[in-house]
């Protein structure tokens, strides 16, 4: 469960969003006199401290449920139904165009962490003993990273989008023309380089709920591999950076990874995998393999920081009808919005299994990733049934799951989940590519088995490769494994997906390894979703190369920026 000061911490975040109550339009244009005056604010540390907190407020509402949807479908998992939306199905299915509303919200809210980071950054700089007072530092330290966060997000999901680093109060030029990805990117390092050399590391006592040096090193890790990545340009072309400007990148990488290894705090849960999502579900905070999390919380399921990980996302779970009194002694309900693409099932290494199918021996974190049943109500038994699902049309992301949280609830479809963004798994596994790409393969599989290893699985091995990377799963034939470094190529494809699906970063990398229409087309043609009558995943046929691997520029943006020319991304 979420300690008491966790609890005092996010009602704090959602006190602090009184500084900032304006929609990202009046941030625009609203004279600054409308604001709290800055001398105001940040007249004290403890009120520039309130100030950043206001700048953690808008991340509850894009990873609320919003940001479920912007990295599916991938290989992994899809959004169930066909029905349009211009929302959530829209997205996922690649239909959307740019009258999306939640692409329109989930710009907006970007763009509104940002504004709010500018300005406490200014505001915090330029308080008197700044220079000299590495509390104030400590403070700005955390608003760029988020700013980095969420600049990050801008250019993966839009490309060359408009982009400043001073407030609209100070600078009032609203609008502003697009900037070049790769100017965001030298901002984007600026900020995470002056984050971790300012944040301390995590400790026991510390929570993930707020920025530290390694979510910032992370943080920076991630931004450095997709940058050296393939994305799609406004010319339509997919371009990655020559190789000069890669191996500088990698090496980046690698010294990130140095420093976690030079701080020795940070490492994989000590519980195993399945009892590290167990405990996201139930609330348990853990700063060890937990990098950063987005913190949710709602008093009364009604206000607040509102989560759905574990209702929108996980297995379905019937509402319990039950009287209004009883409510803490039942799960709530799930809708459980999306599907898990069944053949990953299939593809782990399981060496035995009990009568149940239970894992005697194998990685476990097959049965984390897919969960094959559902909660229906039982009105005779007036509790819950277990139900397996015999199709695997009806198999759901497992990760979060409404068993696996204290029984109770608030509203049916909320809870107070955390969503980990990053955690240090991820941080191997990267660290283990920047080797592969610079020469060094063998102590690349050394990471990548330590990961392995963790789960449960064999580590692979130039005796196992074939069975493992060739016969357990499909043959890539759009990654090429005559070498060895080829070889590590593929199982990385693997090893990302099993070790991180739903977590918000497979889209990404299929993009930045500039295979994603591959990747789809390849599931969606082998899938028993998909039938000669029902497509049930149709990303591999949707998904057209040179569009999709950007979103639209909202139209509402297009149509009040004049800078922006009417320009959309290419093929919208």
């Amino acid at each position: 469960m979420k300690s008491n000061n966790t609890y005092i911490y996010i009602l704090s975040l959602l006190l602090a969003g009184e500084l900032f109550t304006t929609s990202c339009s009046d941030l625009l244009t609203e004279d600054p006199n409308s604001y709290y005056e800055k001398k105001e604010i940040f007249a004290s540390e403890e009120k520039a401290a309130m100030a950043v907190t206001g700048v953690y407020d808008k991340l509850p509402t894009l990873y609320g449920y919003m940001d479920m949807a912007f990295p599916c479908s991938d290989d992994t998992y899809y959004m169930s139904g066909q029905t349009t939306d211009k929302g959530r199905r829209d997205i996922a299915h690649y239909k959307l165009n740019s009258s999306n509303t939640w692409v329109n919200s989930v710009w907006q809210g970007n763009y509104t962490g940002i504004e709010r980071a500018n300005y406490t950054i200014e505001g915090i700089e330029g308080m008197e003993n700044y220079e000299g007072d590495e509390d104030l530092q400590t403070l700005v330290a955390e608003a760029k990273y988020l700013r980095a966060l969420y600049a990050f997000n801008l250019v993966r999901y839009w490309g060359d989008v408009p982009f400043k680093t001073t407030s609209t109060n100070v600078n009032k030029d609203i609008y502003q023309p697009r900037v070049s990805r790769e100017l965001i990117y030298n901002q984007i390092i600026d900020d995470l380089n002056f984050a971790k050399n300012h944040l301390p590391w995590a400790t026991a006592a510390t929570s993930p709920e707020k920025a530290t040096q390694g979510a910032a090193r992370g943080l920076l890790m991630r931004v450095l591999l997709q940058r050296a990545g393939y994305s799609l340009q406004m010319d339509g072309s997919i371009t990655r950076p020559d190789d000069v400007k890669r191996k500088e990148y990698f090496e980046a990488v690698i010294e990130e990874w140095k420093a976690f290894q030079i701080s020795k705090y940070h490492d994989f849960y000590p519980g195993g995998y399945t009892e590290l999502f167990k405990g996201f579900s139930a609330g348990t905070i853990d700063s060890k393999e937990s990098l950063f999390e987005i913190a949710f919380y709602s008093a009364d399921g009604k206000s607040g920081a509102k989560g759905y990980w574990g209702t929108y996302i996980g297995p379905s779970v019937a509402q319990p009808s039950i009287k209004v009194t009883e409510v803490s002694h039942f799960m709530g309900r799930a809708s459980a919005m999306f599907r898990a693409v069944p053949e990953w099932r299939d593809f782990f290494d399981v060496q035995e299994e009990d009568e149940d199918g239970t894992i005697i021996k194998g990685d476990e974190r097959r049965d984390v990733m897919i969960c094959n049943y559902k909660f229906t109500w039982d009105k005779e038994a007036y509790s819950h049934k277990k139900v397996i699902n015999k199709s695997g049309k009806d198999w759901y992301p497992g990760k979060w799951r409404r068993e696996w949280m204290p029984i109770g609830y608030k509203d049916p479809n909320v809870t107070d989940v955390n969503f980990c963004y990053l955690r240090y798994a991820d941080v191997v596994l990267m660290a283990a590519e920047a080797y592969n790409e610079t020469e060094n393969t063998a102590e690349a599989w050394k990471l990548l088995n330590s990961v392995r290893r963790r789960a449960g699985a064999r580590e692979i091995t130039t005796e196992n490769y074939q069975e493992l990377m060739k016969e357990k799963v499909y043959k890539l034939r759009f990654i090429s494994d005559s070498d060895d470094a080829g070889k590590f190529r593929t199982a990385l494809f693997w090893e990302r997906g099993f070790e991180l699906a739903f977590e918000g970063q497979r889209k990404y990398d299929l993009i930045r390894w500039g295979i994603i229409k591959d990747a789809l087309s390849l599931f969606g043609n082998r899938s028993e979703v998909n039938t000669s009558t029902t497509t049930a995943y149709p990303a591999g046929e949707n998904f057209q190369k040179g569009k999709h691997e950007l979103f639209p520029i909202p139209l509402d943006e297009l149509q009040l920026n004049p800078l922006l020319e009417n320009k959309n991304n290419p093929n919208y």
